[in-house]
């Protein structure tokens, strides 16, 4: 399985779209087809411009005669809270929290639509193995941050907790490797007790 690190990781890649001259009865034909509670709107170039949303459309003036010949350029929030696609996905997760969004355009460099993200998508990476989260920390702390020395990490993973056991060049470390192991995807804890290196 690919570590699941980057919002292009999680995205779901077809997405409906509308663009600014889209009319409000066809909005909501669009969200209840699909499902979903808004969408991305795109200039003719594909650049995300603005969202339209349920809410938006329940916040248009009533009562009038021209209230159903809205556009979604009239109708959408602007500018549109997006995120890039090279963006972690802890990034993307405090954005949403944030603006307490659902879901979030996913954009490339260009600012053109690239997919969509939701909280599901999110919530993927802590459906990784434990066998390849305990690798990918193994692999980390081993090669990467104690390469040398003494010390020897064991690494068990059981339900996204890390267990980390063994002994550390220096004591010092134990804050690093206790932090490093918590920023790989699918971690949802570390506990360590680490003993004392062996003195040559």
């Amino acid at each position: 399985m690919k570590h699941l690190r980057n919002v292009d990781d999680v995205m779901t890649h077809a997405v409906i779209s509308v663009d600014r001259g889209t009319e409000f009865k066809d909005i909501v034909e669009a969200l209840r087809m699909w499902n979903v509670s808004a969408l991305p709107v795109l200039a003719k170039d594909g650049q995300v411009v603005g969202v339209v949303s349920e809410a938006d459309l329940l916040l248009k003036p009533q009562g009038t005669d021209t209230a159903h010949d809205a556009t979604a350029e009239q109708l959408m929030t602007r500018p549109a809270v997006t995120v890039t696609k090279d963006a972690t996905i802890p990034t993307a997760a405090r954005l949403m929290a944030r603006r307490h969004l659902k879901r979030l355009p996913v954009v490339d460099g260009d600012g053109r639509l690239a997919g969509v993200v939701s909280r599901g998508d999110l919530l993927k990476v802590f459906l990784r193995p434990d066998e390849d989260i305990g690798a990918e920390i193994r692999e980390l702390v081993m090669y990467q941050l104690i390469p040398h020395g003494p010390g020897e990490v064991h690494v068990h993973v059981a339900n996204g907790i890390a267990y980390l056991t063994g002994s550390l060049p220096d004591p010092a470390m134990e804050d690093v490797v206790v932090r490093a192991a918590g920023t790989v995807p699918g971690v949802v804890d570390v506990k360590a007790d680490f003993t004392a290196p062996v003195s040559a």
